[in-house]
């Protein structure tokens, strides 16, 4: 949970950055990105990790919605360096 925790920081304030340095920067879209994803990885992988350790069958799941959720951080911090100018190879733009 704490590297989901660490991207997402990474993601936002990348985020912000590239928006600030974009001029796209509105606090109405960061209000709403903290309530819909940020909420949405860490709740959703709490309740993943709940029910995985309740239900023994299914705590495979666990690991695969972890990979999952930093492969959608990872790419998301990708999006935002590539908008505040890092060039990326093609398969890394969306």
């Amino acid at each position: 949970m704490q590297y989901i925790l660490y991207l997402l920081i990474a993601d936002i304030a990348l985020g912000i950055i590239g928006a600030i340095i974009t001029k796209e920067f509105r606090f109405g879209k960061l209000a709403g990105f903290m309530k819909g994803p940020v909420l949405s990885y860490i709740f959703g992988f709490a309740v993943i990790e709940m029910v995985g350790q309740a239900l023994p069958m299914l705590a495979l799941l666990i690991p695969a919605v972890f990979v999952l959720v930093m492969i959608s951080l990872l790419a998301s911090i990708l999006k935002n360096l590539h908008k505040m100018g890092l060039p990326l190879p093609g398969a890394f733009k969306g």
